[in-house]
């Protein structure tokens, strides 16, 4: 049968099981929108900026059970979309990147968008791909999508022709996709993890989004070994923030002080689902024990940044699904842990305490807000956030509901993420509560994407963290240079962008407007997008910003030192 790329590559996303796609039509991709434009099962949605439609479709694999597919032309399309691309290659989030190409059947040279887009790609993706034949096009997908899926996720990228996709060419079938199955983990392995978290005297867990998918055996096993629980920013909703062993992000100097006081006397940490990162770490400050248990899917990240004790190579869900039955097997009953639960309730009330005591001088104190943010949210709401600082007090004060999702840009570390993320999150999980928390210079990255909000009417809300600084790294610039540079933003009317995109408008000026501000942009959030201009106080530095910094600082030698501090001493004097 004869058959276009375009219609071949249709069938095998329709086979893969993809619902939406992201991107912008151009010359090279005109056929593959054609034909997704006749699918009964994927929508192609149009973005105002490629490096929304990665983001987008990164927030699809994370919040659905399908992967994010980005189609994009070349050239410019792929380098638009390649912070995306990135996000996801560090952070292990899998999706399809589908471009076309230049025309490989004329013999010329300098044709538009004439670039490697292999070599483009290939420091970001897990595999590249460049369909020659007609009759590669599904296999290449099949496979793509298989390596996308499969072991640590994340970016594939398939290069189709334009002649090609326009074209008819010679296939023998359309197949079916086959899953592939994964080998077992080690149960010797585990047996072991179970004998060693057993003999410790104070066990703890540090868990990652590689555990998502296994909530209830992390909680299960925290509570049969009595042992608390540490999160990196992308596990913050591995398990509930309700939850009595849920300490936090991190357990080192840059964690908050009920994390450091419930890990200190740590004998046996279980990671699952981590590389120990420079984000989760407070840049390698933290320091887990000897007897480190490391579960990975990806055995590449063990030994890297901390030694092992024991490593297990294998998904998360199954190796602690089978480590709790082996736990359940060995005790009689589980550890009581009523002393542990009051001493991190105790830590996380002292530190709420320690916010609420803090002047904002007429603004909005971010635990007033956090609070009654944890108080309103559904219990199966998927908060988006972005980069900056706004992200760190999240991981400090918000709770993420039972069966809640958080996401959040991590390793990449991208600005822009949130609303597109945000959109992307309520495309694929419509009847679910959405919200997205973004700094105000982040917001400006992406801010024109509320445009496929509202002509959606997604409900969904947004709240901008309005303070007129990039203020991670104006706190990060004040205290050793002790002035700001290039980390002011220009002013923005959010009520008139509002209007502009077709947003309900809302805006929170002070903490006596923080409860019916946040029940009015959520009731309002039923029905289409609400932006919330959030008049936030950044004052007081969360704990990560400040053992990070102390971090940081302790690694240069004396003489650095005092340079830096003099310096910073000596700016202030003269101020």
């Amino acid at each position: 049968m004869k058959k276009t790329a375009a219609s071949l590559l249709r069938h095998a996303l329709e086979q893969v099981g993809v619902r939406f796609t992201f991107g912008i039509p151009g010359v090279h991709n005109i056929e593959i929108y054609d034909e997704l434009a006749s699918s009964q099962s994927i929508e192609p949605i149009l973005v105002t900026h490629e490096m929304c439609g990665s983001f987008m479709a990164d927030a699809v694999s994370r919040c659905s059970d399908h992967v994010g597919t980005l189609v994009v032309v070349p050239a410019a399309g792929i380098t638009h979309a390649s912070s995306g691309i990135g996000e996801a290659f560090l952070d292990g989030i899998p999706m399809l990147v589908i471009s076309g190409g230049v025309r490989t059947d004329l013999d010329k040279r300098y044709q538009l968008h004439d670039v490697d887009q292999q070599a483009l790609l290939a420091p970001i993706t897990k595999a590249t791909f460049r369909v020659q034949r007609h009759k590669d096009v599904i296999p290449t997908v099949y496979e793509a999508y298989r390596i996308a899926t499969s072991d640590e996720p994340g970016p594939v990228y398939i290069e189709i022709p334009a002649n090609l996709q326009l074209l008819t060419g010679e296939v023998d079938e359309l197949p079916a996709y086959q899953p592939s199955q994964r080998e077992a983990s080690d149960t010797a392995q585990i047996k072991l993890a179970a004998q060693r978290l057993l003999e410790a005297k104070h066990p703890g867990l540090f868990v990652g989004w590689g555990c998502r998918h296994a909530k209830d055996q992390v909680a299960r096993i925290a509570e049969l070994l009595g042992a608390p629980v540490a999160t990196t920013l992308q596990g913050l909703s591995t398990l509930p923030g309700t939850h009595p062993l849920h300490t936090g992000m991190g357990t080192g100097p840059s964690s908050v002080p009920g994390a450091q006081k419930a890990f200190a006397s740590c004998d046996c940490m279980l990671a699952v689902g981590t590389r120990f990162a420079e984000i989760c770490t407070g840049s390698y400050g933290m320091q887990p024990p000897s007897n480190l248990i490391h579960v990975d899917i990806n055995p590449n990240v063990f030994n890297v940044n901390y030694p092992a004790a024991l490593t297990i190579e294998g998904d998360a869900r199954e190796v602690l699904t089978q480590l709790q039955a082996e736990l359940e097997r060995l005790l009689d009953s589980p550890r009581d842990y009523r002393q542990l639960a009051k001493s991190i309730a105790a830590g996380k009330q002292a530190y709420v305490d320690e916010w609420m005591k803090h002047d904002s001088k007429g603004l909005v104190n971010p635990v007033v807000l956090f609070e009654e943010i944890n108080r309103q949210l559904d219990q199966d709401a998927i908060i988006a956030c972005d980069d900056g600082n706004h992200t760190f007090l999240a991981a400090e004060l918000l709770k993420v509901p039972a069966q809640g999702v958080f996401i959040s840009p991590t390793d990449f570390n991208c600005m822009g993420y949130c609303v597109p993320a945000s959109v992307a999150a309520k495309l694929v999980n419509p009847d679910r509560q959405v919200i997205g928390i973004v700094g105000d210079g982040a917001f400006l990255m992406s801010a024109m994407e509320l445009l496929t909000a509202s002509s959606r009417k997604l409900g969904l809300v947004i709240l901008v963290f309005n303070d007129g600084e990039l203020s991670q790294i104006a706190q990060a610039q004040q205290i050793p240079y002790n002035r700001k540079t290039c980390t002011v933003v220009p002013s923005l009317d959010y009520e008139a962008l509002a209007k502009a995109t077709g947003c309900a408008f809302l805006r929170i000026g002070n903490n006596d407007e923080v409860v019916a501000g946040i029940s009015s942009a959520l009731e309002q959030g039923r029905l289409g997008p609400v932006l919330v201009d959030v008049r936030i106080d950044y004052s007081k530095a969360t704990r990560f910003t400040e053992g990070t910094v102390k971090t940081n600082l302790k690694r240069f030698d004396l003489r650095n030192k005092a340079r830096i501090v003099s310096r910073a001493l000596w700016r202030r004097l003269r101020v």
